[in-house]
């Protein structure tokens, strides 16, 4: 969660003032590389005589697109103490005053005084439940990565440093509980990102947990706790080791431990999401300490991502897997669900986070959208024929005489649900009007399947029947039936059994939903992609039938979750007493919490006009 780049903007100029202050108190360890805000490196000689108050920023011509070549700095980088193959010189982050960008948040109509009451105490109910479970994690795991909310134990899944601490950071403060955002502060000494008992670290959790964490929390506490970005700058120094390869792509999977003897190389069998998902920490870094490495590090990936986005089995989407040692892109698995989501959902933030100064990721991101709509969305037939879509996957294949081939999977997943924010957004900064009726279909179609599952909880991974490309998609029950007996065959049923009555058995067996014809992972992980979507959603659009929306699928969460150390995870929301798993991610107190919270406050909290979530 980082501060949008707008003109003129009373954050803009704090932001002025901020980085003032930076220059003249942070610690030499962690001096800028440039003069002033202008992004401008430090040249060999300096005048010492002109104030850096009286340098006004100049304002760059940037192209249309952000050339590696063309945007190269001139300064060469001094080599860091340990690195075989150090930059030649650095892609410079753009500068300039930044272009506009349409507001995103509707007006809110003004609320009764009952309306007031009930909002607030739903807010309330969120807090309670967030300060249940950060309890929980302060008695029984401090310190430690996370609570282990059935067992009261902790257990260190990120690298043992204090992940849910870290990633809470912007919650604390954003819920006015500033007693414990300091407490935390505080501790933050103890956490030593120079060591690890971890043998790899994960350098896209590491990324978004620990880095997008403590810049989230600098920037939501308007920059007035320097050990946050003390705390960041060592994490994104850590983490710009794993560049330190001969194409310069980050070895995502990266044993810390051989890199500082031994020569390292990207991943022949890399996520494409793990790729393509550091760009804003890495960005706004650069941003705050005016160390171009940062940005220079993750714009690579962009620019290798966009030369190879049109020549991909599914040209303008990206496989799941890449070979990032080589830069091929050629696997044949497409999503914007688990391994792909984010990298997709960053395009248009970035756009954002930098101002609009170059037309790069929005340029990505409309490529992607033309594939997208047309082969991963789809519209599932649903017993009371809901106008809604699912973010789906496809196969896909190029023929030796260049014919495209494309096997769509009607398979949704909770991880795709992000996908009707990022389409709403998009559609609103990228001045596309007729994606926004496509993003309240995607929203509603997670509300969908929280709505019609028996704990009001949607699955993880499942299946639904989709509707033909053209024709009518009214409800077809023989079709459903004759779906999900083949899918879960009776070997021990008699041939006089009708079609309806085996899939009666097989709805039971199995505890099917009607509208679901397979569920293949039935856990739910405390994951935050629908609520978050559907908060952007409600501040895109105003409608408050998407809180009372967020308030049932709060209710169900919390009913089944709850543990009297924190909130669990649970292995399967079909069953009318789901098992707990012994887990709490961070992302629990970091996201889901947080935009349950925020749809239930008003809209200067979570300002989706003021910063980039």
């Amino acid at each position: 969660m980082f501060p949008r780049r707008k003109t003129g903007s009373l954050l803009a100029a704090f932001a002025l003032i901020a980085t003032f202050w930076y220059l003249y108190n942070v610690p030499p360890a962690i001096q800028p590389y440039v003069d002033n805000i202008s992004g401008q490196l430090k040249p060999d000689s300096t005048d010492s005589k002109k104030p850096i108050l009286d340098q006004p920023p100049e304002y760059a011509e940037l192209p249309k697109t952000l050339s590696s070549e063309a945007q190269k700095s001139t300064a060469a980088s001094k080599r860091p103490s340990g690195e075989f193959y150090p930059v030649e010189s650095f892609i410079s982050i753009p500068t300039g005053k930044p272009v506009n960008i349409a507001k995103l948040q509707h007006p809110l109509e003004p609320e009764t005084s009952d309306a007031k009451a009930e909002r607030l105490e739903r807010q309330a109910a969120v807090k309670a439940s967030f300060l249940h479970s950060w309890e929980g994690y302060k008695k029984h795991a401090w310190l430690k990565d996370e609570v282990t909310p059935v067992k009261a134990g902790y257990i260190n899944s990120f690298s043992g440093w204090a992940a849910t601490l870290v990633d809470a950071l912007d919650t604390l403060w954003m819920m006015g509980l500033k007693d414990e955002f300091e407490d935390a502060i505080k501790s933050l000494d103890e956490i030593d990102f120079s060591t690890t008992e971890a043998e790899d670290i994960n350098v896209f959790e590491t990324t978004i947990r620990y880095l997008g964490g403590f810049l989230g929390a600098y920037d939501i506490s308007h920059q007035q706790y320097p050990k946050l970005l003390e705390k960041a700058t060592e994490v994104g120094e850590l983490l710009y080791g794993a560049f330190d390869t001969p194409n310069r792509m980050p070895v995502t999977r990266w044993k810390w431990q051989k890199a500082k003897s031994e020569k390292q190389e990207a991943s022949e069998s890399t996520l494409i999401a793990e790729l393509g998902s550091l760009t804003l920490e890495f960005t706004r870094l650069s941003q705050l300490t005016n160390d171009p490495k940062y940005f220079d590090a993750i714009q690579r990936i962009s620019d290798a991502l966009q030369k190879a986005q049109s020549h991909t089995h599914l040209p303008g989407m990206w496989a799941v897997m890449a070979n990032a040692a080589q830069l091929s892109f050629r696997d044949s698995s497409f999503t914007l669900g688990g391994m792909a989501d984010s990298l997709y959902e960053y395009l248009p933030k970035q756009h954002m986070l930098l101002g609009g100064l170059t037309k790069q990721y929005q340029e990505m991101y409309e490529h992607s959208m033309e594939p997208i709509k047309k082969h991963i969305f789809f519209k599932p037939m649903t017993p009371d024929n809901a106008d809604i879509l699912v973010s789906g996957a496809v196969r896909a294949s190029t023929t030796g005489d260049g014919e495209l081939r494309v096997h769509k999977e009607s398979k949704g997943q909770h991880l795709g649900c992000f996908t009707g924010g990022m389409v709403g957004i998009g559609a609103k900064i990228f001045d596309r009007p007729e994606d926004l009726a496509v993003a309240r279909k995607l929203v509603d179609g997670c509300i969908w399947a929280y709505n019609h599952t028996q704990t009001g909880i949607m699955p993880e991974v499942f299946q639904m029947m989709p509707c033909p490309d053209e024709g009518s998609c009214d409800w077809n029950e023989t079709l459903w039936q004759s779906t999900i007996v083949g899918d879960y065959p009776d070997a021990s049923a008699p041939d006089s059994m009708s079609l309806e009555e085996r899939a009666k058995n097989a709805m039971k067996d199995q505890r099917l939903p009607a509208g679901f014809t397979y569920i293949m992972d039935r856990r739910y992980i405390l994951r935050p992609e629908a609520i978050e979507s559907v908060f952007i959603m409600y501040r895109l659009t105003g409608d408050k039938a998407l809180q009372d929306a967020a308030w049932r699928m709060f209710n169900a969460i919390e009913k089944y979750t709850k543990t009297d150390i924190a909130s669990a995870a649970i292995k399967d929301m079909t069953m009318e007493e789901p098992p707990k798993d012994n887990r709490m991610e961070s992302f629990w107190l970091a996201e889901t919490l947080k935009y349950f919270y925020a749809i239930f406050s008003d809209p200067d909290i979570l300002d989706l006009d003021e910063f980039v979530l």
